[in-house]
């Protein structure tokens, strides 16, 4: 749940002429423990679909292109972008920062393990499906976007390996990508003030080139 506090990151955004949505998906708080709860051994699943319902609801009050939509989170922001890009093609450009794509390698690699595991009725060595259907990793044959990729090089949260992992497949898939590895970064890209601003520059850069504007072709990166 948002606070009140001033967000640059939106603010910039919204200053260069975008509009920007972010709301309160199932799994979140301030409505009660079902709610926060919905996404327990199910993640991502119905927090996707709410933030997809947000996109929908702001569609229809005709101020949206909606041939110009950007999709971009970090952390748990980067699960759900690398998730929706593998869901649906409605994106013009995903920004995805330092997600968890691959659920099983994610369990040996991460400072939380246990964390990982409790997302699961079982570890995957007694069962591997539901690990596999939701990680992202295994989407990147649908996936169509233009995606940014980047990540803390001393990222133990989601480590880079996440990141990389992603975007061999998205490269194998012939999907124009980059990645960004942001030097002593560790969770997220932005603690120190020069790759807070480049973050921002990135991002915004990525979605003006690759974000369907007429004129502008995208193509696959050398």
């Amino acid at each position: 749940m948002y606070n009140v506090g001033f967000n640059y990151s939106f603010q910039n955004f919204a200053a260069n002429g975008y509009v920007v949505l972010y709301t309160n998906p199932r799994g979140s708080t301030g409505y009660g423990t079902e709610f926060g709860a919905a996404i327990s051994q199910a993640y991502p699943g119905v927090d996707h679909e709410d933030l997809m319902a947000g996109v929908d609801a702001v569609l229809v009050r005709g101020y949206i292109d909606p041939d110009r939509l950007f999709v971009t989170g970090c952390s748990g922001g980067g699960v759900l972008s690398s998730w929706a890009i593998g869901q649906t093609e409605r994106f013009a450009a995903a920004a995805v920062r330092c997600p968890v794509t691959n659920w099983i390698s994610m369990a040996g690699t991460t400072d939380v393990p246990l964390f990982t595991f409790n997302w699961f009725d079982r570890p995957f060595w007694e069962d591997p499906s539901d690990w596999l259907a939701r990680s992202p990793l295994m989407l990147a044959g649908k996936v169509k976007t233009p995606t940014l990729l980047m990540t803390g090089e001393l990222d133990l949260r989601t480590p880079m390996s996440q990141t990389e992992e992603y975007y061999v497949a998205l490269k194998m898939q012939g999907v124009p990508v980059v990645l960004l590895r942001f030097h002593e970064e560790y969770h997220g890209t932005g603690s120190r003030p020069s790759n807070f601003m480049r973050t921002q520059a990135y991002i915004m850069d990525w979605f003006e080139k690759k974000g369907r504007i007429p004129g502008v072709t995208v193509e696959a990166e050398e």
